[in-house]
């Protein structure tokens, strides 16, 4: 939570950090609104990781993978009727995505408190929690730091496609091509969250070669998806953006860039399980 306070001050000034950055205000203004929407949104994910490690410690998955069903279905419908029907416009569709995630949050926790599955393994809040965050922080900041690496090398992308000169388009394009690359991206999180969990098991067992086997097989799987992913994306390069948009000039820059994302669908379907960050 402590993490959230800084990165709260940076979304509040958003505007002008852009426009220092050399973004035009009007994409500026823009961005700012819909990232107010997101303030909510860094306390949620702040208390959503360590809630989804302390269940998946303990193998279990199913709960928070039907609870992010339910939280996806809510999250679709209050987009479309903030968007469409209440006309929040931007600032509704970030507020939503705040309210979603605290949905995920909430729900999860109310899981841990009341399921028999957790009994013993939560015993309530403790001054215990904070014990040895010194050695935690040294053994994750490596981690950190990585991650922070890959997630900004993509919105930096952004940026750069906001200093174009004809920034609309490129930033359509670009947030199609994210999209798209995204939807893929998080297969792949899952089986790095699944192979995380399998490879500490096996290692705390003592197992090595089923903890080694384990990766080869999340891997694998990873990796055909996204070839697969990858094929369909370039099949179909002059008209999947009309899923987003009936723009032709959009639909001929995201044709243009389909095999950049082919590319990047097939290296981020090894990566993300190999990255270990969610060891």
């Amino acid at each position: 939570m402590a993490t959230a306070v800084p990165l709260m001050a940076i979304y509040i000034f958003s505007k002008p950090l852009l426009m220092l950055l050399g973004e035009p205000v009007s994409i500026a203004s823009a961005a700012a609104v819909f990232v107010y929407g997101l303030i909510p949104q860094i306390f949620a994910y702040a208390a959503n990781f360590p809630i989804q490690k302390f269940l998946q410690a303990q193998s279990i998955v199913t709960p928070s993978a039907y609870i992010s069903f339910g939280a996806l279905v809510v999250h679709v419908s209050l987009s479309w009727l903030a968007i469409f029907k209440w006309n929040w416009g931007l600032m509704g569709a970030g507020l939503v995505l705040s309210f979603s995630w605290w949905i995920i949050v909430v729900a999860q926790f109310v899981y841990i408190v009341t399921s028999k599955r957790c009994r013993l393994t939560w015993t309530g809040f403790s001054l215990q929690a904070f014990s040895g965050l010194w050695s935690f922080f040294k053994l994750s900041a490596a981690s950190a730091v990585m991650l922070c690496l890959e997630t900004w090398y993509f919105q930096i992308l952004v940026l750069i496609a906001g200093l174009l000169k004809n920034a609309e388009v490129a930033l359509d394009a670009l947030s199609v091509c994210m999209t798209l690359s995204g939807w893929v991206f998080m297969i792949s999180v899952g089986f790095n969250a699944a192979a995380s969990v399998r490879v500490s098991n096996e290692l705390g067992a003592g197992h090595p070669k089923s903890a080694s086997f384990s990766v080869l097989v999340v891997t694998s799987c990873s990796f055909i998806i996204s070839v697969i992913a990858a094929i369909v994306v370039m099949i179909f390069r002059d008209s999947i953006s009309y899923i987003f948009t009936e723009g032709e000039v959009v639909a001929e820059a995201v044709s243009d860039l389909s095999p950049f994302l082919a590319a990047t669908l097939i290296l981020n379907g090894i990566q993300p399980v190999l990255s270990g960050n969610n060891l």
